[in-house]
């Protein structure tokens, strides 16, 4: 049986924008856009796991948070659990602090980049609110 990685993802939104950023090649599911954030750690809440990633990944500080969706999703290599949140209150600019390609893009045009395919809802429900 897989281990489920329990995951907080960030939906930055700004107007009408989300703020993405591309995965290194190297990694688990390479080349697609993504929206930041990472593993939630055994000694903390989702809340400030998403915190923390986003401080690390594109030095933002989060100021309010509201849950979007959960998602289950079973890769062929690993499964994971991924609790969304808009996070649409921050200070400073979102930049990745990892050397990662980055952008804002428009929430109507999130279909026409590849994604993993666990955040395939993501883009249904910003797209379909």
């Amino acid at each position: 049986m897989k281990k489920r990685v329990h995951v907080a993802v960030g939906v930055i939104l700004r107007n009408d924008q989300v703020f993405l950023t591309r995965r290194h090649v190297h990694q688990h599911q390479g080349g697609k856009w993504e929206f930041p954030g990472g593993k939630v750690e055994t000694d903390e809440t989702v809340h400030q796991a998403l915190h923390r990633e986003l401080m690390e990944e594109v030095a933002i500080d989060t100021l309010a948070m509201r849950p979007l969706m959960n998602i289950a999703h079973d890769y062929e290599d690993k499964s994971v659990l991924l609790e969304v949140f808009v996070v649409d209150q921050f200070s400073g600019e979102p930049e990745s602090q990892e050397g990662m390609e980055q952008g804002w893009f428009k929430v109507s045009e999130l279909s026409n980049l590849e994604f993993p395919n666990a955040n395939k809802d993501i883009i249904v429900k910003l797209q379909n609110p």
